[in-house]
């Protein structure tokens, strides 16, 4: 059985490794040691579910043994134990298949988090702002940093126009990757005399963070341009020229900050978004190539989509690509997103499996 030997190779691995971080000569060096031991480390899960594999596989053997048994009571025992025990073994020979998916090299990263109002007026930009609220909550309780890298207000009614974020953790990536595209809501303004619900739409983009290494930038592709800084910063803000744009000429993409007193702390976050955006495009591009020759690839990458609706009057939220609805919008709005989340990994990782196969 092809997965079975593949399955005793990593075992294997495994324990090499297992061998390696005890060796003194390894310890010793730093850098070695932390690329055996993450190695080991994302191994783990497949190795633990393929032992308990192995383990029921075992008991259903002895189970199915227990049915020649020339006690009665033994066989009845045996015929009650079986259909648990297949179940079992099918169930984790499941969770191996989506473990051995190729891993996406970005889902331990840090990412960035965009939110911009779209259509909808003063009310996108309060929906933005409750959006970066309930992704702040969430990241809370994963013990996740973020941290606003710019930001600006939609106008007199309160709200964001545009907020990016650097969401810092764990398991990032892999867990909000799914959250990109336009957010519906539909809600009764405050400003609404009559009561009327309204829609309006936000837009999401989650992009991983990109290190230096990882993305080269012609510096003769840019244009930076300081300025002073406008809006909240107290008054020293306003009295130097600290704000900072700058423009990737070949793609024509802006990316300002001044959030910061410092004109460099400010074009370092901003040379932060650029390359994590950069590389998004660059993959928004490879996504859309794919998509072409792979009709049934999971999503087309393209924002424009609307993924879901948060309905005020109804207290609901339905994700419309997993058709998945839940009626708990104020938890939700709160940060109670994890059971959205998983549920669009695992329908992803259904479809993966599809195309694997």
């Amino acid at each position: 059985m092809a997965l079975f030997d593949k399955l005793k190779d990593v075992e294997a691995r495994y324990l090499e490794l297992e061998q390696l971080l005890s060796d003194p000569a390894v310890v010793g060096k730093p850098g070695v040691y932390q690329k055996y031991a993450k190695e080991h480390s994302d191994l783990g899960a497949l190795v633990e579910t393929f032992r308990q594999y192995e383990q029921t596989g075992r008991h259903l053997a002895e189970t199915q043994e227990m049915l020649k048994d020339s006690d009665e009571g033994m066989r009845e025992l045996a015929k009650e134990e079986l259909p648990a025990l297949q179940e079992a073994l099918e169930g984790l020979e499941a969770r191996l298949k989506v473990l051995l998916l190729p891993k996406d090299p970005n889902d331990d990263k840090n990412v960035f988090l965009e939110i911009r109002a779209g259509t909808g007026g003063d009310e996108a930009g309060l929906f933005a702002e409750d959006l970066f609220r309930m992704y702040a909550r969430f990241a809370e309780t994963r013990g996740w940093k973020v941290e606003v890298m710019s930001s600006t207000p939609s106008g007199g009614m309160g709200g964001l126009k545009e907020v990016i974020a650097l969401v810092a953790g764990q398991g990032a990536y892999s867990q909000l990757k799914y959250e990109s595209g336009v957010h519906r809501v539909q809600r009764v303004p405050i400003t609404e005399a009559q009561g009327r619900i309204h829609t309006s739409a936000v837009t999401v983009a989650i992009m991983p963070e990109v290190e230096e290494v990882e993305l080269t930038i012609d510096p003769n592709d840019l244009r930076v341009d300081v300025y002073r800084s406008t809006g909240h910063g107290g008054q020293s803000v306003n009295t130097t020229d600290s704000a900072v744009r700058i423009t990737h000429l070949p793609t024509g993409m802006v990316v300002t900050c001044q959030d910061e007193k410092s004109q460099l702390k400010n074009k370092n976050k901003a040379m932060k978004v650029l390359r994590s955006r950069l590389l998004d495009l660059a993959v928004q591009k490879q996504n859309a190539e794919i998509s072409e020759k792979r009709k049934t690839q999971v999503g087309s990458g393209d924002r424009s989509e609307r993924i879901r609706t948060y309905n005020f009057p109804q207290g609901r939220i339905t994700d419309h690509r997993i058709g998945l609805t839940s009626y708990n919008l104020e938890g939700f709005l709160n940060g109670d997103i994890l059971f959205m989340l998983d549920a669009l990994t695992t329908h992803y990782q259904a479809e993966a499996l599809k195309q694997s196969s």
